[in-house]
């Protein structure tokens, strides 16, 4: 059953690029491994990743030593934001890569809007 979870993931990933792909907005995307959590704004129409934040990062790694949680979920969330007000980026579209909105997902995304990004 594990590869049928998988691909229902991918197949609402898919669903949801194909509604952003119209928009001229900059993209915050996740990826959460079973270890690491990876956010980053990209920018679809060059191609290219304009600020991003993980849990890979070494303070972050010897803050939480290894464990991948809601705390560090909005850790990682707080730091994209920041980094966005430095580059003048105040308004994004949300991708949650088909994931569900809730748990870390959902932490770091209300950080996100804490901190000032839009979506």
């Amino acid at each position: 059953m594990d590869k049928y979870k998988d691909l229902k993931r991918k197949r609402r990933k898919l669903g949801i690029r194909k509604k952003m792909r119209s928009s001229d907005k900059l993209r915050v995307t996740i990826f959460r491994s079973n270890r690491y959590l990876y956010a980053q704004i990209v920018d679809d129409a060059n191609q290219s990743t304009v600020v991003s934040a993980s849990s890979l990062e070494r303070d972050l790694r010897e803050k939480y030593s290894g464990k991948l949680n809601k705390e560090i979920a909005a850790d990682i969330g707080k730091r994209l934001a920041t980094r966005a007000m430095e580059k003048k980026i105040t308004e994004v579209k949300f991708d949650r890569s088909g994931y569900k909105y809730h748990g870390k997902i959902k932490a770091l995304a209300d950080e996100l809007r804490n901190n000032g990004l839009k979506f």
